[in-house]
């Protein structure tokens, strides 16, 4: 599907979508713990349908009630091969949930999903006693518990989510559990992890990020869970209120602990006008320049910051480019291509992406199949010359199914096609 975007202003307010990280962690822990809990606001992304029906598979009864989640929680061995779709913190967190049955169990994907890296997952639960493997490193991926429990190595310079889906599991091992973390990376999710664990009745001991500690034989506990805001993607209608007018957006924790939190800062180093208050965030556009941040523990920031970036005076500096490694495209080099077609000079050195800010002109770009380069090129074309038209744009559902509604919602001229 195409989408087209043309040079306009922007002036009004939007609720930022559900917080689909927040989300697939509430549906995962809810479907673990006896009992029923409700979980509100969870969204329509294909990543929350995806935990969803993996729950279902492994037991859990889910109803759906409008933006309702129902669901009565205790895990059984799936009839069926559980397929993630192409969420990567699903694969990564329910193939260590899978592994507390005695029995196996089998993970799937499909799209950009099957030629992402599985091997630190074999790795890690073979450390706690689970066999487990996978295609050659890739999916699909096979596990056999039970979750014996022990010490675990992981490496934490790839993903945060691997370390996640352990310590979710890791309660229901047969023994106490002690991870050793070496480069993590992205710790607010970590941090995000352990507040909901601890929100159903895990508590578990965090040694400076370098250890954790999970007793084995607690149990989760049923609750009612409101599902948060997503910072990830009310950053790119924040981004398109700093270089086309004015956006407001309401929905958004000032105290979460997401890590694309750090937009507001990014947006304040680049000049943009930024209000925080309680329940919204308002951003007006300003005279934009060059600026630098560091990126390595929000990856996910990356293509707003480039159209931002490519709407600033001079020369903008990212820092963490190995963090887009295993992601929806290979978002370095897709960056680079895509937003050279607009006439964006983006390049690569080291660590650092480089931005060099100027027009922005139209053209025909590719989202490579990526809900966050859809959205980058949308927002990027607002202040630009001419026309942008992106192919794939149907891709957003993954993370924000009514991204192009909402920001038509605030364009004046109503210029998306």
């Amino acid at each position: 599907m195409k989408r087209s975007v043309k040079p306009s202003t922007v002036s009004g307010t939007l609720a930022a979508p559900a917080s689909k990280s927040v989300a697939q962690r509430a549906i995962a822990i809810a479907s673990m713990a006896k009992g029923v809990s409700e979980i509100f606001s969870v969204g329509n992304s294909d990543d929350v349908k995806v935990a969803i029906s993996v729950s279902r598979a492994l037991g859990a009864m889910i109803d759906e009630q409008y933006d309702r989640l129902t669901i009565s929680g205790g895990l059984s061995i799936p009839k069926t091969i559980l397929n993630c779709g192409e969420s990567g913190l699903s694969v990564r967190m329910f193939s260590a949930i899978a592994s507390t049955l005695e029995s196996e169990v089998v993970l799937t994907g499909k799209g950009s999903l099957l030629s992402r890296p599985m091997g630190v997952v074999e790795e890690s639960l073979r450390s706690m006693g689970v066999t487990c493997s996978a295609n050659q490193g890739r999916l699909p991926i096979s596990v056999h518990g039970p979750l014996k429990g022990g010490i675990a190595n992981v490496d934490g310079s790839i993903s945060s989510q691997v370390l996640t889906g352990m310590l979710i599991a890791s309660p229901y091992a047969n023994s106490d559990i002690t991870i050793h973390v070496k480069n993590l990376q992205s710790r607010p999710y970590i941090d995000i992890t352990l507040e909901m664990m601890k929100s159903f009745g895990v508590n578990v001991a965090n040694k400076g990020y370098d250890e954790f500690l999970v007793k084995s034989g607690q149990r989760y506990q049923p609750r009612n869970y409101i599902v948060e805001g997503d910072w990830s993607g009310a950053a790119f209608l924040l981004v398109a209120g700093a270089i086309g007018g004015r956006t407001k957006v309401e929905n958004l924790k000032i105290s979460s602990t997401q890590a694309d939190k750090a937009i507001i800062n990014a947006l304040n180093y680049a000049g943009a006008k930024v209000s925080v208050y309680d329940n919204f965030i308002e951003v007006n556009k300003h005279l934009l320049h060059g600026f630098d941040f560091d990126a390595t523990h929000c990856p996910d920031l990356f293509p707003p910051l480039v159209a931002l970036a490519s709407h600033c005076e001079g020369e903008s500096k990212i820092l963490g480019v190995s963090r887009l490694r295993g992601k929806e495209s290979n978002r370095a080099a897709v960056l680079m291509e895509e937003f050279g077609k607009l006439g964006v000079n983006v390049k690569v050195e080291g660590e650092l992406m480089i931005i060099r800010g100027g027009t922005v002109k139209g053209g025909l770009v590719s989202s490579h199949g990526d809900h966050r380069i859809a959205m980058a090129a949308a927002v990027a074309a607002l202040a630009g010359e001419g026309m942008v038209e992106i192919d794939g744009a149907e891709a957003v559902a993954k993370s924000y199914p009514g991204f192009f509604e909402d920001l038509e919602q605030v364009i004046i001229n109503k210029s998306i096609v």
